[in-house]
């Protein structure tokens, strides 16, 4: 059980697996069994080919994410919220499941943006994704901007794409305000994510891990647990 006041949480897709909602290197993962497409995540291959982005608007079409429910590990995480313990709740999940779940949103630092905006790559308008679903089932495989005819893509950070500064600055603060950091559900291999445990680890605050497969910060981690976060979270931090 972690007691400490002030608590900062990383959380990764391994938190939204329980919601139905695949992670991408465990053994279910998306890239593990397709690393084709990964391709749909760089943002060069994106720009450059048509081809990939007409599968990943088949992927956006068919997320998961759009009829998922959070889970006893969000759940957990919006109680320690309400006992005034949570210094901020950083993650690289795009799904919105923390939010759902009743996350202050201004206390949710989403480092990788979310897939429940459409951005335009060329002007920078920003629309819901609910406005072009209904183009993709009428029959549109890559919908260009309405306004000026750019590429539309989610509002997810892609491999290539520069984190907001802001959210990163944010993601920051709540690090450094914490006693605790705490990473869920994260492979702890994408940066500067997981350099946010360096961030605490030099200020001399315990690390604890809790994910199904192993991270290169577990040696320096004061805990690491194996656990289903699901079953795990709830008594966490009671």
């Amino acid at each position: 059980m972690i007691d400490a006041a002030h608590i900062a949480v990383l959380t990764g897709a391994g938190i939204s697996t329980a919601s139905g909602i695949p992670d991408f290197r465990g053994p279910q993962g998306v890239w593990t069994k397709n690393p084709a497409a990964q391709a749909m995540f760089d943002i060069d291959e994106y720009v450059a080919r048509r081809e990939v982005r007409v599968e990943a608007w088949k992927f956006r079409l068919a997320a998961p994410a759009w009829t998922a429910e959070p889970n006893a590990g969000h759940l957990a995480l919006v109680e320690l919220e309400r006992q005034g313990r949570l210094t901020g709740l950083i993650t690289q999940n795009i799904d919105g499941l923390h939010q759902k779940a009743g996350s202050a949103p201004e206390l949710v630092h989403e480092l990788h943006g979310t897939v429940w905006f459409v951005d335009c790559l060329q002007c920078e308008r920003r629309i819901p994704m609910a406005d072009v679903l209904p183009r993709l089932d009428a029959g549109d495989e890559d919908p260009a901007c309405e306004v000026c005819g750019g590429i539309l893509k989610s509002a997810t950070i892609s491999f290539g794409q520069a984190l907001d500064v802001v959210v990163l600055d944010a993601a920051v603060a709540a690090t450094e305000a914490a006693d605790v950091f705490v990473a869920i559900g994260t492979s702890l291999q994408v940066y500067p994510a997981a350099g946010l445990c360096d961030i605490a680890l030099r200020a001399g605050k315990p690390l604890i891990i809790l994910n199904a497969q192993e991270t290169p910060y577990d040696e320096e981690a004061a805990t690491v647990l194996r656990t289903p976060i699901e079953t795990t979270l709830p008594g966490l931090f009671s």
